[in-house]
């Protein structure tokens, strides 16, 4: 039977009341399978995209299990724990939570760098039912001693393939060692690499299984190009496409921060105005650049892959690879920020020759071509080898020349 109701899901009436005044009223797959379990007291490892509502998925039954629970958290402790990789996403998440509990007494709290740990020292003083963090700020906080984890009966990791991308599995492992055995703990994660796979084995205990397929790599609704061009020409081209009319909220990606302020840099000079988001700027600037993209201030948003994953943004039109991701799986992440909620949207990458690997990984990853508008890239015969020192390429089809044998001379006798 397809659940089409949140009712039908077993939440409470102020829970539905939240969802009503928020307008939601179906759930997605990912909520329609994980909220039961986790209403249920269950272990989940979830695997879902981005985009695919598994913040309600997990969030919701939180909310539920921890108002049944009639507790109240004592001074400097919380008795849930999210953790999640980037800033953004720990905004995005307490934003959902605001939004659900608006009928419900949670008190909740997020701590993560880049802005004063003073008012997140204050909100924990009291002590918090959730607390939304980024590993290492929480670390830091445990170690002045500002909150102690040893009451928290719930643990959700989302975005765990992101934490090992960006280092923080080893602030992981210790913020686990601090919480006590006996809790729930819910996994969530893009893909299952086999470091995610060992650290899910190690936290959770029979776990549920919660796969969602992709919406990101189905792509239908995602028109997506490739333009083949080299490295100095990416910013005429870039500048022609962004002066177009229907270019209305554009995302621009590069591979560095130093990229993303070079791009930026060099639109103002033509007259294009653009904000980057990366790692070096205060969390202050990114959440700035963040709603002037949103309300429309600011029409172009340059960005690292920092903004691939849980960035919220309605109606972008554009997503602009400005250089391929190393990795296929931040295409899907970078491209996913278009087509939204039902809504169209265009993805359009430039690759230049030292970037046509990634490509070929891309499109295997996606199980399609990109389309490519211009000219296709010129490549030899036999273009799969490696150049030779002439600059031909050896392969299965070059031509086979016949090599010249080296005349032989004699010496005559006088």
């Amino acid at each position: 039977m397809t659940v089409s109701d949140f009712a039908e899901l077993g939440l409470t009436e102020r829970l539905l009341r939240a969802l009503k005044n928020a307008q939601y009223s179906t759930p997605t797959p990912i909520q329609r399978r994980a909220i039961p379990l986790l209403l249920d007291g269950m272990d989940l490892l979830g695997i879902a995209q981005t985009g695919t509502g598994k913040t309600a998925a997990f969030t919701l039954p939180l909310l539920q299990n921890l108002d049944q629970d009639g507790n109240s958290a004592s001074p400097k402790t919380t008795r849930a724990l999210i953790l999640a990789p980037t800033r953004e996403l720990a905004l995005q998440i307490s934003d959902n939570i605001r939004v659900y509990s608006r009928h419900m007494r949670i008190r909740q709290a997020v701590v993560m760098g880049g802005v004063s740990r003073g008012p997140q020292i204050q909100a924990l003083k009291r002590g918090v039912d959730i607390l939304v963090a980024t590993p290492g700020r929480l670390l830091d906080l445990v170690n002045q001693r500002h909150v102690q984890l040893s009451q928290c009966n719930y643990l959700i990791l989302d975005e765990a393939d992101r934490m090992f991308d960006m280092g923080f599995i080893r602030d992981v492992r210790k913020i686990v060692a601090m919480l006590p055995q006996e809790r729930h703990t819910l996994l969530f994660s893009a893909s299952m690499p086999s470091e995610v796979a060992k650290l899910a084995q190690e936290i959770l205990y029979k776990p549920q299984r919660v796969e969602i397929a992709s919406k990101s790599i189905a792509v239908e609704r995602i028109e997506q190009q490739v333009h083949h061009l080299s490295a100095a020409a990416k910013r005429e081209r870039l500048t022609e496409l962004l002066k177009q009319p229907e270019m209305e909220k554009v995302i621009v990606f590069t591979r560095t921060k130093r990229g993303a302020d070079n791009v930026v840099r060099r639109l103002s000079k033509d007259g294009i105005r653009a904000e980057a988001i990366h790692g070096n700027k205060s969390q202050n600037l990114r959440q700035r650049a963040l709603e002037n993209l949103r309300k429309g201030r600011t029409r172009v948003l340059v960005a690292t892959d920092i903004a691939a994953r849980g960035i919220d943004v309605d109606n972008v039109t554009h997503v602009i690879n400005y250089e391929l991701p190393n990795e296929p799986e931040s295409y899907v992440h970078r491209i996913g920020r278009t087509a939204r909620a039902g809504a169209p949207g265009i993805a359009i990458s430039f690759c230049d020759a030292g970037e046509r690997a990634h490509l070929r990984l891309i499109e295997r990853l996606i199980k399609r071509t990109l389309t490519v508008v211009g000219e296709a890239p010129y490549e030899p015969i036999g273009a799969k080898g490696k150049p030779n020192k002439s600059g031909h390429r050896k392969g299965p089809h070059a031509p086979n020349k016949k090599r010249r044998r080296p005349r032989r001379f004699e010496r005559r006798a006088a």
